[in-house]
């Protein structure tokens, strides 16, 4: 008798082992199912959100500005994406040209932006299409798939080659071959470099002005309380020294209070807010 009960034990505790392996598998083909309608999702979200700001935007194929803009990355490692994969996507949407309104920015972003959006004075790159469909998205692609991944993507100093950074770095060269008249650049005078070598503005938009194109570049240097530098910098200096041979250069000092006055006051013109 105690054999016989031992053997039932054995038979039912063989069951129970197939029926928790069986639930295992089961969950977790819903987990995967479920991530799946979730990652998914999220791609079709971000698609959402390309097409609508593109949209806003007459007179541009945003289906075709789609299509290239997903050749760049998928099906790609996520650490090799140059800034050349985005070619296509550039000529697909044309940056235009706007003489004697472009600012760009380095370390200013929110009070270049403000003042961008009073109106037609300034435009910066996150205004115009390709920027103001990206501007603050996260993506990615990866290998075998033909998905738009807006998780577990690359920060921007995890890898060079990554999308979100080769994006805008060619976009970023696009808007400096298109500078032309007078540009204004907005600088921060809080940081001991407010020409910092290493970023978008000096390693790549300013060494795409031309004196063919440029006359004029004015450094609009943004002070607060705190700032710790002004327009003798040595950072400028090399900046006057990078410009090409017949490109004016001047800078002016001009607290960030009244920039952003000067945003927000829709009866001030933007010649007047320095």
């Amino acid at each position: 008798m105690e054999s016989g009960e031992i053997r039932g034990s054995r038979k039912k505790s063989r069951r129970l082992c197939c029926i928790v392996a069986v639930l295992a598998v089961v969950l977790l083909l819903i987990i995967a199912i479920a991530l799946g309608v979730s990652l998914s999702r999220r791609g079709n979200e971000f698609k959402n959100t390309f097409m609508q700001r593109c949209e806003k935007f007459e007179g541009y194929n945003c289906t075709e500005i789609w299509d290239a803009f997903q050749k760049a990355y998928v099906d790609r490692d996520q650490c090799d994406v140059p800034p050349e994969a985005y070619d296509s996507l550039i000529e697909a949407a044309p940056l235009e040209t706007s003489c004697n309104r472009m600012m760009f920015w380095s370390k200013t972003k929110d009070v270049a932006q403000d003042l961008a959006a009073k109106g037609d004075c300034f435009l910066t790159v996150e205004r115009t299409l390709l920027g103001s469909v990206l501007d603050g998205l996260t993506w990615c692609g990866k290998r075998g798939s033909d998905e738009t991944l807006t998780t577990g993507c690359p920060e921007w100093n995890e890898c060079v080659k990554n999308p979100v950074r080769s994006f805008w770095n060619r976009v970023s060269a696009a808007f400096g071959d298109a500078a032309c008249g007078d540009v204004t650049a907005m600088l921060n005078a809080s940081i001991p470099t407010p020409f910092d070598p290493k970023s978008i503005f000096a390693s790549i938009e300013v060494k795409r002005f031309k004196s063919s194109k440029v006359k004029k570049l004015d450094i609009v240097l943004v002070t607060e309380m705190n700032s710790v530098t002004n327009c003798t910098n040595k950072s400028l200096q090399d900046l006057q020294n990078m410009l090409d041979k017949g490109i004016i250069y001047s800078c002016l000092e001009v607290q960030k209070s009244q920039i952003q006055k000067c945003s927000s006051d829709p009866n001030k013109s933007c010649g007047s807010c320095w």
